[in-house]
């Protein structure tokens, strides 16, 4: 299918939200929405790996339709079915998704000189391509029913996969090598973020209508750390992909910065050229305002775990959260973080449903 002539949008609230129009309700989505709490997801499962999934565009668009089919319009967006890791792999890195374990790096970067075996020149329409099939694939058996996120991780996160190996909980080693290698440091992550670029111009080519930018690990750096080895990437980020959207004649989507656990670089991320500001459930909506003075939409936050406390739980917590961001503020709902596997898709549909009605009836009085 081509990249052009994709069925008209029926349903644009988020899109409209996301640049700070006024809205007649909040518009939702979740955070890995295509997932494992679908027993359809699981399924597919079965029969697939992971990365399989990702490198086959039917496949990949069938994960992501599977919750948009599923709850219809209580979800007001989708989000392509993919994962922040492809980069490394496009970079030349083995990536495995073990069961149990997440994602693994057989051999990842020890030492500075162990850059030398990623690709120095990476063609990202090559490497990526299946990315941009399943984005144009998806768009038109989307049919207009939502707009569709294309995304991809931060600089500082994937670096600090690549050199971790996989997930840590004190990231040790990649944060001794932004003081022990700091000029090294500086070169990975502006190899990263020149094929993050082309990855998420591409994304838009193909038809993405909005772009995440996921910075997972960004709350384990220290403010100073954080100003200098994340924040000047995800700003160059959001600058050139603009540049070069407005150069191709595309147009330039909506952007949203993830830095999660990052609530002390609320203020930085204000204006450095996104749209929207996703938070995790650590930060006040309140104060995120206050920080933000409101020049940005905010998104978010819910506590993932609420989903197993119980539909009463999960109404009280969503009502509350709605009216914490203010009858008028610039919100789209959301998680706080990603959706978990265990959750019953049925909770999901909860918070869903409180969500749209709680916000519709406070635009209302």
């Amino acid at each position: 299918m081509s990249a052009t002539n994709f069925p008209p949008l029926k349903n644009d609230l988020i899109l409209r939200a996301s640049r700070g129009e006024k809205v007649e309700r909040v518009p939702i989505w979740i955070m890995r929405q295509a997932g494992r709490y679908l027993p359809e997801f699981q399924e597919v499962r079965k029969h697939h790996g992971f990365f399989e999934i990702c490198r086959t565009p039917e496949l990949a668009c069938q994960l992501t339709l599977q919750p948009i089919d599923r709850y219809g319009s209580l979800l007001d967006a989708s989000i392509i079915f993919s994962d922040i890791l492809v980069i490394p792999q496009a970079l030349g890195m083995e990536v495995q998704m073990v069961e149990g374990r997440g994602p693994v790096f057989p051999e990842p970067l020890v030492h500075p000189k162990d850059v030398a075996r990623l690709r120095e020149h990476v063609n990202v329409d090559q490497e990526l391509g299946y990315v941009y099939k399943a984005i144009t694939l998806t768009r038109h058996k989307l049919d207009g029913r939502v707009p569709l996120f294309g995304f991809t991780g931060a600089p500082w996160t994937l670096m600090a996969y690549m050199i971790e190996g996989g997930g840590s909980k004190t990231l040790s080693k990649a944060k001794t090598w932004l003081w022990k290698f700091p000029e090294e440091t500086h070169e990975l992550l502006q190899r990263i973020t020149g094929v993050t670029v082309e990855f998420l111009v591409g994304q838009v080519r193909a038809g993405a209508q909005m772009l995440q930018i996921f910075d997972s690990w960004a709350g384990e750096l220290s403010p100073h750390d954080f100003r200098t080895y994340s924040l000047p990437y995800i700003k160059q980020i959001a600058t050139e992909v603009k540049e070069r959207l407005a150069r191709e004649n595309l147009e330039v989507v909506p952007m949203t910065i993830f830095a999660k656990g990052a609530w002390y670089a609320l203020a930085d991320l204000t204006n450095i050229g996104y749209e929207v500001v996703s938070l995790d459930w650590t930060i006040d909506p309140e104060y995120a305002r206050h920080a933000t003075k409101d020049q940005v939409v905010l998104q978010g936050n819910m506590d993932p775990s609420v989903l197993f406390a119980g539909h009463d739980a999960i109404r009280e917590t969503a009502t509350r959260m709605v009216q914490a961001f203010g009858r008028d503020g610039k919100h789209i709902a959301n998680l706080g973080h990603g959706i978990l596997p265990t959750v019953d898709p049925e909770a999901l549909r909860t918070y869903l449903e409180t969500v749209q009605r709680v916000s519709a009836e406070i635009r209302e009085d």
